[in-house]
């Protein structure tokens, strides 16, 4: 059977992050994915302009039928919006057993905010200690720690660690917003760094949807059976490509979206 990973994410009508990028990159990386929609989006690569969170009821139904009916081997969680959707999917998902990837989703690349400030604690509380991995950038790290952003992989990985105190089992600190020609990822647990992934910065402003195409990636790997070290460096690897060839699709006047199929073709 092909293996099946879930997201559990918002729609971006602009194709380039969201439900749409997970499915892409799930698809280019061999598995499966089905979707559960939390939210619809009103967006491009310039702006969000309106969001819209899909009934509370609706969003148990599509997890209680996908869970029902296909074999899931991982789950990634996105956008969540609000405090009563994050406990809806962390209700949904109480009797799935395989792993999670959370990706605590707070602003859109545009600027615009997609998590409400009140929902933070809850996200924090209620889905938080449920995450296989969690997969923040340095401000959505601070932001559930309530400190500063990390200025160096020494405050990366101590935040790191507080996460996991929190209740996550590993956090991949996204080294995205930091300063240097080098960009460094960690893999952190309770430990301490288990994994560095290291690339250089690449210069592009086309980068929309890379935290998604990242964390669905991982969820990926995870539904093909690899480890967690292993499924964090082939989306490492495959995210790294992706935005190598971003220049080249030419989608929108603002933060265009990473190229998921540029193993397959080319413009």
């Amino acid at each position: 059977m092909v293996p099946i990973a879930l997201t559990i994410a918002g729609s971006d009508s602009g194709g380039g992050a969201g439900i749409q990028a997970d499915l892409k990159a799930m698809s280019a990386l061999g598995v499966f994915g089905a979707s559960v929609i939390t939210a619809v989006t009103a967006q491009n690569t310039q702006a969000v302009t309106a969001v819209h969170g899909i009934p509370l009821d609706v969003i148990a139904a599509q997890i209680d039928a996908v869970l029902y009916d296909l074999d899931v081997r991982a789950i990634k969680i996105g956008m969540l919006a609000t405090p009563e959707i994050i406990q809806t999917v962390a209700d949904g998902i109480s009797r799935y057993g395989g792993p999670v990837v959370l990706d605590p989703v707070m602003v859109a690349k545009s600027g615009d905010a997609l998590l409400a400030q009140e929902a933070v604690q809850t996200l924090r509380e209620v889905l938080l200690p449920r995450a296989t991995i969690l997969t923040p950038n340095l401000p959505e790290a601070a932001c559930l720690l309530e400190q500063g952003d990390a200025a160096s992989t020494a405050e990366m990985t101590t935040q790191g660690k507080a996460l996991c105190a929190l209740g996550a089992g590993a956090v991949l600190m996204k080294g995205g917003h930091g300063a240097g020609d080098i960009c460094h990822d960690l893999l952190v647990d309770e430990t301490g760094v288990i994994a560095e992934f290291q690339a250089p910065r690449q210069n592009t402003t086309n980068t929309h949807g890379t935290g998604c195409t990242l964390s669905s990636s991982i969820a990926a790997g995870l539904a093909k059976g690899l480890s967690l070290i292993e499924a964090v460096g082939e989306a490492h690897s495959y995210l790294q490509g992706a935005i190598a060839q971003a220049d080249t699709l030419r989608v929108g006047a603002g933060h265009g979206p990473v190229h998921h199929f540029h193993r397959m073709w080319s413009v």
